[in-house]
Formats: structure tokens, sequence, C-alpha cells
């Protein structure tokens, strides 16, 4: 979204407190753990809200948690927030990415097209990112080897979009992805996304020390985290209420930000995860 098309997103933030006072809501009914993640991490460490211009929100959970919020989030979400899957989209055939959302399901954030059509417009509406973290190896080896897997899986998904920009990638990654999403298509999407599970799930027993994101895109998976620092949480106001951050907050945010306390040229505090004036219906 470009400098001229910033606008008032106080109706967008406070639509959004509102889904993430659901989840909050939830996860103390079930004594489920969740943190604040990405950007609205960063919003309440520097803000004690909302980044002023962010448009998106997004929370963690480790693998158990994130299953526990799973099996209560249909039933215990109001009228007019939705649970959505990554295996929900087009029958179940299509792939946006391995990320579960919670949505406002009156709202929209993209323009009309055959590509939100694809996606039975789901990916349109103002939504909570839902991020997964599951262990990952120790040691440097095993650890290569397990974000490899994660990336020829995520590539083999492509294959299932509505679209791939291979101009968006340069040298050996443009092949590594034509390749791979062309490989993709010969597989239905329903077993890559059991595959994905299984690779998830390929260390749950193991004796290792580290988290990392699984359902984030392959740029992210240098995000490493200590197991300690995501399976203690602690409260924090944001906006009028108090939400949960991860103790390892500092971490996380220097890892993804470096130095995460200044803020951006003016010309980058606009809104990145729409291409137009949101719209709330209700």
């Amino acid at each position: 979204m470009s400098e001229e098309m910033k606008y008032d997103l106080s109706g967008v933030h406070a639509v959004n407190l509102k889904l993430l006072k659901e989840i909050d809501r939830i996860c103390r009914k079930y004594k489920i753990k969740y943190a604040l993640d990405s950007g609205t991490l960063l919003g309440a460490i520097r803000h004690g809200g909302f980044i002023p211009w962010d448009d998106d929100v997004d929370v963690v959970f480790t693998r158990a948690n994130y299953e526990m919020f799973k099996k209560v989030a249909r039933r215990e979400l109001p009228e007019g927030m939705s649970f959505v899957e990554p295996d929900e989209y087009h029958g179940g055939k299509a792939f946006y990415d391995f990320v579960s959302r919670v949505t406002y399901d009156k709202s929209q954030k993209f323009e009309d097209s055959g590509k939100m059509a694809f996606y039975d417009d789901k990916i349109t509406r103002l939504n909570v990112d839902l991020f997964i973290l599951d262990p990952l190896p120790d040691k440097a080896i095993p650890k290569k080897i397990t974000k490899l897997l994660h990336c020829v899986v995520y590539g083999l998904a492509l294959g299932h979009r509505w679209k791939i920009q291979l101009s968006d990638y340069k040298g050996i990654m443009k092949l590594f992805v034509a390749v791979l999403s062309t490989v993709g298509r010969l597989i239905p999407f329903p077993v890559i996304y059991k595959l994905w599970k299984a690779l998830c799930a390929k260390d749950k027993n193991k004796n290792t020390g580290l988290y990392f994101y699984t359902n984030y895109a392959p740029d992210y998976f240098y995000v490493e985290m200590k197991k300690e620092w995501d399976d203690t949480v602690e409260e924090i106001s944001f906006e009028d209420t108090k939400l949960f951050i991860p103790t390892g907050w500092e971490y996380q945010l220097t890892q993804v930000y470096g130095d995460y306390m200044k803020l951006p040229p003016k010309e980058k505090q606009v809104p990145e995860h729409s291409d137009m004036e949101i719209k709330i219906y209700g």
C-alpha cells in the first residue's frame, strides 16, 4: 500500500482487538498458553498496543497448545468470527500458506478478484495469524536437514497456489521453486498437507532445546527460539486489556527487527497487508 493510501486505522484496530480478546478469553478458559508474535509483539513492547500503521495481527502457540485451541475454537468463537485451517481453501485443493487464522467475517482487505474467489474470499478478511512452534534439532546438520525438508514441502505446496510469481525469485531459488511447484501439481494438496504435518511432528519426542516456526514462510526459518522462552509467558498491557507475550520476547524481536525500538522511515509507516482501504461491515 502506497503513502497515498494511508488512512485512519482505528476501526481496523478495534476489530483486531476484538479478535485478540476472543482468543485470549478462550485460552484463559481452557488454560491454553499463547503469546503475541511478530508485529503485534513489537507493537506491545514499543507502542503499548498496535503499531499505529499496522493492519495485521499475529499470535503464536507451541504445537500442543495450538492443538488444544483448535479443538475448542469453532464452538467457542462468537458468530461473525471463524477458525480457518490451511486445508480449507477451494474445497481443500488450494494452498495459500500453512497458517491457520481466526477471521472477522464482515470485513474486506483485498479488492475482489479471481484470486480472492479462488480462496473462497477467506483470505480477504481481517484475521489473526496463528503461528506454531515445533521442536528443532540442536545440532547443526540435523537442523539444516529439517529446515531444508520444510522448504521442499513448501515448494511442493506452491504448485497449488492461485499463481506463482517466479519473478519474485532469483538464481537457484527460482529454479528450486519452478521445479518443486511443477512436481507439486502432480501431488494432491491433501497429501502434501499430511506430509507437512508429519514433518512438523518428526522431532516432537526428541530432547531438544529449540523451537522454530514451522508454518512461517521459508524466508523466516532463520528465527529460532529457546524452548524456555516460549514455554513460559508473561502478561503485558495492550491497548485497554492485558495479553500474553513470550518471556524471550527481546531475543525474538532482535532476530526479526534488529534495533526494534527504532521507528522505520515515514514512507514505510503504511499498512502492508491489504491493497485497499479496509472495509468493515458490522
